[in-house]
């Protein structure tokens, strides 16, 4: 099915260890947006999160599973589910939590928006923005993150590491997600710098981004260590090469 004025859209949800939470935030993505397609993400969960995956494709023609035999990051799996999406068409590709942290009925907000941009992305951290059920410590970390990544590779964007957004496919074959290596969280803000320094369009919308009540995070300190590393890598390395560019001109 399609959504009024962007074509055939799908969401991409991945998934490990989500048994608690995937028929329910399926459930209420399709009620939200019926016109939308739905493809679950599995990374051989040990839950049972990919048999219960199975079963609703089974009674939903606008749901597809796909299985991955190797828990190898959030970004691969994104990844892959991206390029299955783009091989079956797919004009609209999107990316959400399955633990309903992105509300699926704030979805509307994205793809109205998608209209006029390349990449729209749920922000926490514009006005109108919001968290639920976040420590202050978390959130500092989160707005300390998105403002150092502002600060070392030269963008706007208010929260670059945000999971809930939906892309073009002309974006996603422009960027040429092939040469993406970034198998983390980091995957986030290397999708979204990728899109600017290929000139396409980025939007921020606001959105209320829920703590997950059902499940274990797989967030952590290291994980966030390890994503700052290699922003200041990338912004060392971008402020080189244009040092050299002016030292050549010159």
């Amino acid at each position: 099915m399609t959504y009024d004025g962007l074509g055939r859209v799908v969401m991409v949800i991945p998934t490990y260890n989500e048994a608690l939470n995937i028929e329910w935030i399926v459930g209420r993505l399709r009620a939200a947006q019926p016109g939308v397609d739905v493809m679950i993400v599995d990374d051989n969960s040990p839950d049972g999160t990919g048999d219960l995956a199975d079963k609703l494709a089974l009674d939903d023609a606008q749901v597809s599973v796909v299985h991955r035999t190797a828990k190898d990051g959030l970004g691969a799996a994104y990844l892959h589910g991206f390029q299955v999406a783009l091989d079956a068409g797919y004009d609209v590709i999107g990316e959400m939590d399955a633990d309903g942290s992105h509300q699926p009925e704030q979805l509307h907000r994205l793809l109205d928006r998608l209209v006029t941009a390349d990449l729209v992305i749920g922000s926490r951290w514009i006005p109108g923005g919001s968290v639920v059920n976040w420590p202050m410590s978390r959130e500092l970390l989160s707005r300390g993150g998105n403002l150092y990544v502002r600060l070392l590779l030269g963008v706007r964007i208010k929260d670059a590491t945000a999971g809930f957004r939906v892309f073009r496919r002309s974006t996603l074959e422009a960027i040429s997600i092939d040469t993406v290596e970034s198998a983390g969280y980091i995957f986030q803000t290397d999708m979204a710098w990728r899109t600017l320094q290929a000139g396409l369009r980025v939007a921020e919308v606001p959105i209320e981004f829920i703590e997950r009540e059902r499940g274990d995070s797989k967030m952590s300190g290291a994980v966030a260590s390890e994503s700052l590393k290699m922003v200041t890598r990338w912004g060392l390395r971008e402020r080189w090469n244009r040092l050299r560019a002016r030292t050549v001109r010159r």
